[in-house]
């Protein structure tokens, strides 16, 4: 790599000096006459041109008699191809002379820079570091305790009442938590259509003057079963459930997209489903197409959540999750497995099951309490229905029972098409036949008979799934664990 350097006469002269012993050598020189508009240039010793400083000895071609032989080729071509890098000596012959007459610049234009990045170093003030402190030159101690002093933290408390509301002289009945009761008044920041009953507030220490409102405390477990993503599921994708679809389209679509028509009529639109029937049959499904096509906020409950190991949890997490869908414009609560705390009510002499009533109660409290639910859609799933108590299935609380029975002939040949949408199949299957020898099964039984012809695909080396792995499938899942299928079982409770 060549090396730019531009020095005085004296190193002029001297890689001059040098030319004439590299052509006794046959190795390549440069030119250093000075011109008006190019400076001129010194090299490396280890390129194809000379350097200024040549410590070489010389070839074995050169005669001691002053004579000169040809020179190697062998040896010009070795140089050329394998450099070596500037030594110490070069380096420090570089430095000594400078970068020619552009170095006042360079250093100038550097000098600037330093200047400059210094100016905006101090506008900017307080610097980040790597600890997150500031220097300890910018510490004042005694202004941060002094500070610290004056603000004190403020006190948790809930405003409980209102006294003459909208007019100047309000006033606020706040109960601090194992110490009293207090009328107090606003604070000088505080607004007061900010404060409503029942809000938790914080107040200071002094006067317990209410300085800011607190957001409603509700258990991160709660908050994590809101279902941010809305699921890819469509009511494409739900086969076999046509008057499903449509009776829970009229429960929770029409009123959120079309709530003048209850108004003009003067009815309160149903507001909690039951969906029942065997496992498999695609209520949790609906559920996730019914998430898809809302723009509601959907939260998703699975029945054992709630059953908590101390007492009082498990009803305060129901309280807490209506209480946080109360605060969204429309949201949509989705009870899956409900049989876990919707269970009959029983004395068993041991009280193992109070604190399942315990919860249950409190979710009959919240469908149809003294609180109005507002706009608050409630679905539920379970495979049992029978064991469901009276009280949570009455009207008011769960207005509609939808039923998912077993796929009807029509119905099983939509679930084939839905599952083998994806999948790479011939194009003469038919799946009407498929349908016929699947009788009784459900739609889960139907995805395991796709994916188990897939596998039988898999196993011949195949690229496309045949009709006769369509039909090993079903003699192998439909007959073979029939045995094990819980749709008898289920049909003889209900």
């Amino acid at each position: 790599m060549s090396r730019a350097l531009v020095g005085n006469q004296k190193a002029i002269n001297q890689v001059k000096g040098n030319n004439i012993y590299n052509r006794a050598l046959g190795t390549p020189t440069i030119d250093l006459t000075p011109s008006d508009t190019t400076p001129p240039t010194f090299y490396s010793k280890n390129s194809s041109v000379c350097t200024a400083r040549k410590q070489s000895l010389p070839a074995a071609g050169d005669r001691r008699d002053g004579h000169t032989m040809s020179p190697d080729p062998e040896y010009n071509e070795m140089n050329e191809k394998n450099p070596r890098p500037l030594d110490d000596d070069d380096i420090a012959l570089l430095k000594t002379y400078g970068l020619g007459p552009y170095s006042t610049s360079i250093k100038k234009t550097e000098k600037e820079v330093k200047e400059m990045v210094k100016k905006i170093n101090d506008l900017c003030g307080i610097q980040e570091s790597d600890t997150g402190l500031v220097q300890p030159s910018q510490w004042d101690l005694v202004s941060d305790k002094k500070m610290m002093q004056e603000e004190q933290a403020l006190m948790v408390a809930r405003c409980t009442k209102i006294i003459n509301p909208n007019t100047e002289d309000a006033k606020y009945i706040i109960n601090i938590r194992h110490i009293a009761k207090f009328v107090v008044g606003l604070g000088d920041k505080v607004s007061p259509t900010d404060i409503e009953e029942g809000m938790r507030v914080g107040v200071d220490r002094n006067k317990y003057q209410i300085q800011i409102p607190l957001p409603p405390q509700i258990d991160p477990t709660v908050t994590m079963m809101t279902v941010e993503e809305k699921p890819d599921v469509t009511y494409n994708d739900v086969g076999g459930c046509r008057d499903q679809i449509e009776k829970m389209r009229e429960v929770v679509e029409l009123p959120m997209l079309h709530p003048e028509k209850f108004v003009k009529l003067g009815i309160d639109p149903p507001k909690g489903v039951l969906c029942y029937g065997p496992p498999g049959t695609g209520k949790t499904l609906l559920a996730r197409a019914v998430a898809n096509r809302t723009d509601a906020c959907f939260i998703r409950v699975i029945g054992s959540e709630l059953v908590q190991k101390y007492v009082g949890e498990g009803a305060r997490m129901v309280r807490e999750l209506f209480q946080m869908a109360r605060t969204k414009k429309a949201c949509i609560i989705f009870f899956d497995e409900v049989d876990a705390i919707g269970g009959a009510r029983f004395e068993d002499g041991v009280g193992g099951d109070n604190e399942v009533q315990r919860t249950m109660l409190e979710l009959i409290n919240q469908l149809d309490g003294f609180d109005a639910r507002g706009n608050i859609k409630v679905l539920m799933a379970t495979n049992r229905p029978d064991t469901l108590d009276p009280a949570l299935l009455r009207p008011g609380r769960l207005d509609r029972k939808v039923e998912f029975g077993l796929p009807d002939l029509e119905g099983r040949t939509q679930i084939f098409k839905i599952h083998t949408r994806a999948m790479n199949c011939e194009r003469d299957i038919r799946f009407e036949l498929l349908a016929r020898l699947c009788p009784n099964t459900t739609g889960a039984d139907i995805r395991s008979v796709c994916t188990e012809a897939g596998m039988y695909a898999i196993r011949a080396r195949r690229k496309t799934v045949t009709e006769k792995d369509f039909l090993d499938a079903v003699n192998k899942v439909v007959k073979g664990y029939q045995k094990f299928s819980a749709t008898p079982k289920y049909m003889v409770y209900n």
